[in-house]
């Protein structure tokens, strides 16, 4: 099969769903909108598994597990959580099959196993665990809880998309209890943070962080904190939300604590969470028309080696360097692929491995055994050089470190030259249309402002940023006083 890509320039969709198929990091199954996430593309995302519950840990977090379904009348008992996701809910109403009389080759629902109530897949599981807290929560001497954990969700998505949009992904969500607003608040703000965080450090994405407006906020929420990050397209992701839920769910579920004077005051709730998207986010802000460009803190592989020969005396001697190699660096803590398979060629598993997005690349034959030397090439840049095997080592490690600095600059440099201040509506149109990226603009903070401009040009506010300072104008659409911009894009 060739693996050569659509451009970007030419269907970037087409790219990218051509490149999650060809470099193995997923495929469509056989259920509607649900996606088979293979072993390279899983190891990327244990990786972000990783170090993201490291961080949650060392925050005071602790990982639990809460049932995949939910009783309706839980799921309906905050109004708001439920309205807004209600359209996308699948629903369990019965609970066996039997074989169908007129055809007993088919199976057909039980109409007598009908379920009393029916179950809600979890869409988000505000709800079932709110409902389980009522039961932990007494006195101030329980709280704050702090729970997380790793799941799968079912969203009832009609257009789906590997990684970005489909009926059922894998994510963390969080979900805290506190005796205070400001330490619910602080919570919320913190995990926004660590999100932000972990998404440069790790990811190599920079993103901006503020909040959602009052529209594209959670369902149920009083505040949502975002991190936004702007793909190769121009098009904006949300990387990761944090809620402030106030008192919605604890007034929904009943759930009160004793306070220190005796009285009964209800809990202060937070709930945050990032999903399999980022594996979307990841690919599409720093690969290229040959394929992934993996940022070395979450590459399976960050080093492969590759021997060359064209025989098998050639084999052994290349293959007992290759090994020892391997060696030296992995004691450095470098991750390392050796493919030694015999049934490819040196050409095939460059293109391969150029693919698959793996950060360096050493080649290695029976001249460079003479040499004492080897060939490292950088993913990123496609750059080679000939290297001696005595500095191997240090070389990498140092490599290692520039190309996930680099990334993250390049990506950074990308993002902040298609952040564009707008005065006008035209302005707005004009650039949505020729140049894409983030819109600074004026908005009168209303909601019907908001929808009117979405219906306009399809772009919404993305965020609300923090490290916006107030500033008095007008709205690019109404004309009414504004005191701060906000940021504008079309999104995924």
């Amino acid at each position: 099969m060739s693996k050569s890509l659509t451009k970007r320039s030419e269907d970037y969709s087409k790219w990218y769903n051509e490149l999650v198929v060809k470099a193995d990091l997923a495929e469509n199954s056989s259920v509607r909108g649900s996606m088979v996430i293979k072993p390279y593309g899983y190891a990327i995302w244990e990786k972000v598994q990783a170090q993201l519950d490291k961080r949650f840990k060392e925050t005071g977090h602790q990982n639990a597990y809460f049932p995949l379904f939910v009783p309706k009348s839980l799921f309906e008992a905050e109004e708001k959580n439920a309205e807004g996701f209600a359209k996308e809910c699948a629903v369990v109403t019965h609970y066996r099959l039997k074989t169908n009389p007129e055809d007993p080759t088919k199976l057909m629902v039980d109409p007598e196993a009908k379920l009393e109530e029916e179950l809600i897949v979890r869409p988000t599981s505000e709800a079932i665990i709110w409902n389980t807290y009522k039961n932990w929560i007494q006195s101030y001497r329980d709280l704050p809880i702090l729970i997380n954990q790793w799941a799968n969700v079912v969203r009832w998505e009609m257009r789906t998309r590997l990684f970005l949009r489909t009926a059922e992904f894998l994510w963390q969500e969080g979900h805290t209890a506190h005796a205070t607003r400001q330490e619910a608040i602080e919570e919320t703000v913190q995990m926004n943070n660590i999100y932000a965080e972990f998404a440069e450090e790790f990811m190599a994405i920079p993103v901006i962080k503020g909040r959602k407006s009052e529209s594209e906020k959670f369902a149920g929420a009083e505040e949502t904190y975002c991190i936004e990050a702007l793909m190769q397209d121009g098009k904006a992701l949300q990387a990761g939300t944090s809620h402030f839920l106030g008192q919605n769910f604890a007034k929904a579920f009943d759930v009160k604590y004793t306070n220190q004077e005796g009285k009964q005051e209800l809990v202060w709730a937070t709930s945050w969470g990032v999903s399999t998207r980022l594996m979307g986010a990841l690919i599409m802000t720093h690969s290229d028309d040959k394929g992934l460009v993996l940022p070395p803190k979450l590459a399976p592989h960050q080093v492969v080696i590759v021997p060359i020969y064209r025989s098998n005396e050639q084999y052994n001697s290349v293959c007992e360097v290759a090994k020892q190699i391997k060696l030296n660096l992995e004691n450095a803590g470098v991750s390392v692929k050796f493919d030694d398979r015999d049934t490819h060629k040196p050409g095939w598993k460059f293109a391969q491995y150029e693919l698959q997005g793996v950060p360096l690349r050493i080649a290695i034959g029976p001249k460079d055994l003479e040499k004492g030397s080897v060939e490292l090439a950088r993913r990123d840049t496609l750059s080679k050089e000939f290297v001696q095997q005595s500095e191997l080592v240090s070389i990498v490690k140092d490599l290692l470190l520039d190309i996930q600095d680099s990334l993250f600059y390049k990506a950074k440099a990308f993002r902040d030259a298609h952040i564009t201040e707008v005065n006008t509506f035209d302005e707005f149109k004009n650039v949505l249309k020729e140049k894409g990226g983030f819109i600074s603009a004026h908005w009168d903070g209303t909601a019907a402002t908001e929808q009117k401009i979405k219906e306009l040009t399809k772009a919404t506010i993305r965020c609300i940023p923090s490290h916006f300072k107030n500033e008095v104008g007008k709205c690019i659409y109404s004309g009414a006083s504004s005191n701060q911009r906000v940021l504008f894009a079309k999104a995924y």
